[in-house]
This record gives structure tokens, C-alpha cells and sequence, in this order.
């Protein structure tokens, strides 16, 4: 199994595991709202922490994921931002990782 196609599990893993918790949320809470969900990872200071690991995580990304795709000019590489805060950077990043290894053996072929 080469390793672009690893992170293409992850980055299906990522959306199918962060949004099985995500549905069963706005199931379950009366009057859900995306700005319910974040006030409520807000309540103790375990979900604090796991707010800040993931801002940094983000930061981390977005600092990364820029500058390489434009290095390697992969196509659309900007969606993944906002599919980030959409979706779940637990898809996001993976599926990056995925296009850049796509571009990387696109430009190694040449």
C-alpha cells in the first residue's frame, strides 16, 4: 500500500469517526446550533484543552499547507481551509497529505 493512499483512509476515517459524534450531538441537544456546539466544548477545562490542541494543530496546518501547495501549484488547495472548520481538520490534513503526495509523484515523473 503506497502511503498517499494510507492518508486517504485517514482523511475518510477522520470525517466518518469526527461526524458520527457531530450528528449524534445535534441529535441529541434541543435547539442545536454550530454556535451551541462550540460553547458547549467551552463548559469544562477538558474541553478547553482540547479546543487549544486543536487551534494550534490548525495553525500548524494552515502554515504548512500554504506555502507547499503553492510550491507544488496543487489545484484547489484553498477549499481545504474552510472544509477544516466545516468538516474537521481530522479529514482535512489527511486529505492534504494525500494531494501533495499526488503532486509530489506528478512532479517526480516529469
Amino acid at each position: 500500500m503506497k502511503l498517499k493512499h494510507l492518508y486517504l483512509t485517514l482523511a475518510i476515517l477522520g470525517i466518518c469517526y469526527t461526524w458520527y459524534y457531530n450528528i449524534l450531538y445535534f441529535n441529541t441537544v434541543e435547539n442545536a446550533s454550530f454556535i451551541g456546539f462550540f460553547k458547549d466544548t467551552q463548559q469544562n477545562f477538558a474541553g478547553k484543552s482540547l479546543s487549544a490542541d486543536l487551534t494550534v494543530v490548525c495553525l500548524t496546518f494552515f502554515a504548512f499547507l500554504i506555502p507547499e501547495s503553492l510550491r507544488l501549484k496543487i489545484k484547489f488547495w484553498w477549499i481545504l481551509i474552510p472544509l477544516t472548520f466545516l468538516v474537521a481538520v481530522a479529514f482535512t490534513l489527511p486529505l492534504f497529505l494525500y494531494l501533495r503526495a499526488n503532486a509530489l509523484e506528478k512532479k517526480h515523473a516529469l
